[in-house]
């Protein structure tokens, strides 16, 4: 699918969620084929933000559509496993998925960079590439397993992460157990410790029990649900390894092809929706949850030293070169973001980083 002509069908994201606003689908479609979709996610139920916004897209789809377009969702684990999503879409037993493309890396290792890149970009820039070019990439890699992606979210800058123990230098993360995927979890790899993936549900259990020593996870607004300053008391930022991470719809492409057209369209603007609230969310409520974390439950925010993340950051580009040799598809897509990134660094140096400076 060009990416051309997914511009052209969904005009601006503005516009798609202006209209999903406005319109009430009974007075737009009459008439027509009516579709009963099946959804699955990566995210416990009732989960705000993530499970919610899920079940959100399904009601403003249905809405949107009058009702021609129906999607019943499920929490990870009522209908398959939670990291079960991909193959249950691919495989066409459901229409619709939503996770993280970085739980895809044993299928698709180029799949990672479409979540978030360790001191890459912001979910801003995340946005701004796939509209310059990274969704076709993206569309490409999925489409010899018959998916669709679509963004579906962003969480924006995240929390360096939950620690049992005082984090001063990468000799701290020797032997350390920490849940963290994606390419910030083999930078972490690298740096001597020990990845352990886990979904969402099990986490803090596990760092309860001193299964793990360390978590990361998004932000004030959902660690403090998650409730993970009751297993750990030090909260580290800021989140080298995910900046702006990049959630996905997931979309067997024979049922989405099989779709009227105007159909197809209106599950694109819904996602473009959910991607851009997502996002608002996360923000508006991260604030207040950190004051709460630190007022309240007299959380210890700190800082990674300068030390630290100079060697992170050391750390993360050689991984990322190497995880990107691997295969032709990730050096196409590594060398992409790189281009990009290297083409907005200057526009970023004079807008939004001198402002911040500036008000600080």
């Amino acid at each position: 699918m060009e990416r051309r002509d997914f511009l052209k069908r969904t005009g601006t994201a503005a516009l798609c969620a202006a209209g999903a606003a406005s319109l009430r689908a009974p007075a737009v479609w009459a008439g027509g084929e009516r579709f009963a979709w099946n959804m699955v996610t990566t995210w416990p139920p009732s989960m705000s933000v993530l499970q919610t916004g899920a079940q959100r897209f399904a009601e403003r789809v249905r809405e949107m559509s009058g009702g021609r377009l129906q999607i019943q969702v499920y929490a990870g684990g009522e209908l398959v496993p939670p990291m079960g999503v991909f193959d249950a879409v691919a495989g066409g037993t459901v229409q619709l998925g939503s996770g993280a493309s970085y739980y895809w890396a044993g299928k698709v290792p180029a799949a990672q960079w479409f979540t978030s890149v360790p001191f890459g970009l912001n979910a801003q820039g995340m946005n701004s590439w796939l509209e310059s070019g990274g969704l076709k990439l993206w569309e490409q890699i999925y489409d010899p397993f018959n998916l669709v992606p679509r963004p579906f979210g962003n969480t924006g800058m995240q929390m360096g992460g939950w620690f049992r123990k005082e984090i001063n230098s990468v000799a701290d993360f020797q032997g350390l157990k920490m849940r963290i995927p994606g390419l910030g979890g083999k930078v972490v790899a690298r740096a001597g410790g020990t990845v352990v993936l886990l979904p969402a549900a099990e986490i803090f259990t596990s760092l309860e029990r001193g299964v793990i020593d360390a978590t990361e996870w998004v932000g004030p607004l959902h660690d403090l649900r998650m409730g993970f300053h009751k297993a750990a008391p030090y909260y580290y930022y800021p989140g080298w390894h995910e900046p702006g991470s990049c959630l996905e719809l997931l979309i067997n492409k024979k049922a989405y092809l099989s779709l009227p057209g105007d159909l197809q369209v209106l599950i694109d603007c819904a996602a473009m929706e959910c991607n851009m609230r997502t996002l608002s969310e996360f923000e508006a409520g991260n604030g207040a949850a950190l004051e709460e974390l630190v007022e309240k439950h007299r959380v210890q925010v700190r800082r990674f030293p300068d030390s630290l993340l100079g060697t992170l950051k050391k750390l993360a580009d050689e991984t990322l070169e190497e995880e990107a040799a691997k295969d032709k598809t990730s050096q196409l897509v590594h060398t992409a973001f790189k281009k990009f990134k290297n083409e907005i660094r200057g526009w970023g140096a004079i807008s939004e980083k001198a402002y911040y400076e500036l008000i600080v």
